[in-house]
């Protein structure tokens, strides 16, 4: 069985998560995996660049995804040749990007039947992406598969009208991803180091945050970092001002995430909405602590993972799982070693056997 799995978007956590799917896949005895990326995705760059049969010109900035779109019938057609040349038996969109039209189309052209990782049902508050989900609404209506990351999103497709005849929606789950090797929790010997890593939205949590540290008092050991892009906010201005709290308002760039999470030894979730969250993937896989808010998806991704905890998601709750995280982590400083990377390869297996699973009988 052939099967082609893409994404074509060129930076966050897509690229990474498609790739993990794809080499999981790939692991499986009569399957033949083919990765397609966009040629300006940063895991692809450099010297440790991954494997990549198919790298798809995209685009740089709005202008070149203007150029994009507007040659869309011609790159169309480029498309459809190519996949007429592999004709994969089935293909996968691991996550959607704004070029998904050129080849779900060019797929319908050539007969070839896809699925979809689900990972947002709709757009979160204050996301500007309503268009792009608008895009995502008819791009799903024509997959036969749809595989919902956790049972939230599940749960939001099947209210949208999703899963009639002739198509199916499959619950997954969010994988831990690992980054590779990395010291464990508190290993620095230095007080806690607490980490908020991703957009600077709304939604995000950030004013909550700053209301939460506001409420711990100055003597609690603890530092936090928050890292990540996004408009400037009034949550965001009180972080900066506050004592033993580093603001970096930048992209983080795929090379720099390892460090990050290593430097860190917890990571702190103070969402306000949420499906589920790539970067407690990413925290779990490291072996870090994690705080998260009790909202979407989260609890379902963080049930039973050591070291998770969760709470309301309120100022008040969320300075008093900060405080806990600190007595917790000051406890696993007197451990030997506290607690370092885990071992994910097992989950990504397991879930490839299963999306396999709802593929085979179409």
């Amino acid at each position: 069985m052939k099967l082609l799995v893409w994404h074509w978007g060129r930076r966050g956590g897509g690229p990474l998560f498609t790739l993990r799917l794809a080499a999981a896949l790939g692991d499986i005895p009569g399957l033949n995996v083919r990765l397609s990326l966009a040629g300006g995705a940063e895991i692809l760059a450099g010297a440790a660049a991954p494997l990549c049969g198919w790298r798809e010109p995209t685009y740089d900035n709005a202008l070149g995804y203007a150029v994009q779109r507007l040659t869309g019938p011609l790159v169309r057609g480029r498309v459809t040749r190519r996949l007429m040349e592999d004709r994969p038996d089935f293909a996968i969109c691991a996550m959607p990007a704004l070029l998904d039209p050129r080849m779900t189309m060019a797929l319908r052209r050539a007969g070839i039947p896809y699925a979809m990782v689900v990972h947002d049902a709709a757009a979160h508050p204050g996301e500007a992406l309503n268009f792009r989900i608008m895009g995502q609404w008819r791009q799903q209506r024509d997959a036969r598969v749809l595989f919902a990351l956790t049972r939230h999103v599940e749960d939001a497709l099947r209210r949208q009208g999703f899963g009639g005849p002739g198509q199916r929606v499959v619950k997954l789950w969010h994988p831990p991803i690992s980054l590779g090797a990395m010291a464990p929790v508190m290993a620095h010997g230095g007080p806690p180091r607490l980490l908020y890593f991703g957009r600077l939205l709304p939604y995000k949590g950030l004013d909550l945050l700053a209301e939460a540290m506001e409420r711990i008092a100055p003597d609690v050991p603890l530092q936090l970092r928050v890292c990540g892009d996004g408009p400037d906010s009034p949550g965001l201005k009180r972080l900066r001002a506050m004592p033993g709290v580093r603001v970096e308002q930048r992209w983080v760039g795929e090379e720099e995430v390892p460090a990050l999470l290593a430097w860190a030894d917890a990571v702190v979730l103070p969402y306000q909405e949420a499906s589920q969250s790539g970067v407690a993937a990413l925290a779990i896989a490291a072996g870090r602590y994690v705080l998260a808010t009790e909202v979407g998806g989260l609890p379902e991704q963080l049930a039973g993972v050591p070291g998770a905890s969760l709470c309301a998601p309120t100022a008040a709750a969320i300075a008093r799982g900060l405080i806990q995280l600190t007595v917790d982590l000051a406890g696993a400083a007197m451990l030997a070693g506290g607690r370092g990377p885990v071992d994910a390869s097992a989950d990504w297996a397991a879930m490839a056997q299963t999306m396999l699973a709802a593929l085979k009988p179409l």
